[in-house]
């Protein structure tokens, strides 16, 4: 028995339509998260756009070889690059957007940072509340 047909791995039927199923959703994610890349006004709203699609989208295709792969240390790899990819890109999508507030980028018109000219937990807002 040869090195190559020993790390083959069998897929099944069921298997191989789940696997197609979750990179399939990964891909839309993945796409979506690009559109809105493209297409949204401010670094906020594009923020928002790219680490929740982008984050559902890779964790998606990373589940599918999770499924692929599963009884070799390939899968369980996988899986600990999804619970990477959660701890991460929310992580990093805050700072970015903290470091964008603290150097003035604005929000769309109408929209303030929480806290700054309300506050909503002290009364102080603008219902007039004392």
């Amino acid at each position: 028995m040869s090195a190559e047909s020993a790390a083959a791995v069998t897929v099944g039927p069921l298997r191989a339509a789940l696997v197609g199923l979750l990179v399939l959703v990964g891909s839309f994610f993945l796409l979506v998260g690009t559109i809105g890349l493209l297409r949204f006004p401010n670094v906020y709203n594009r923020l928002h756009a790219t680490s929740k699609a982008t984050t559902l989208g890779a964790a998606s295709i990373a589940l599918g070889g999770t499924v692929y792969y599963l009884p070799h240390g390939d899968g369980l790899m996988l899986l600990v690059t999804v619970v990477f990819l959660f701890l991460t890109a929310p992580t990093g999508a805050h700072m970015i957007s903290q470091a964008a507030q603290r150097m003035g980028v604005p929000f769309v018109d109408g929209v303030e940072w929480p806290g700054k000219k309300d506050d909503v937990m002290t009364g102080t807002g603008r219902d007039g509340g004392d």
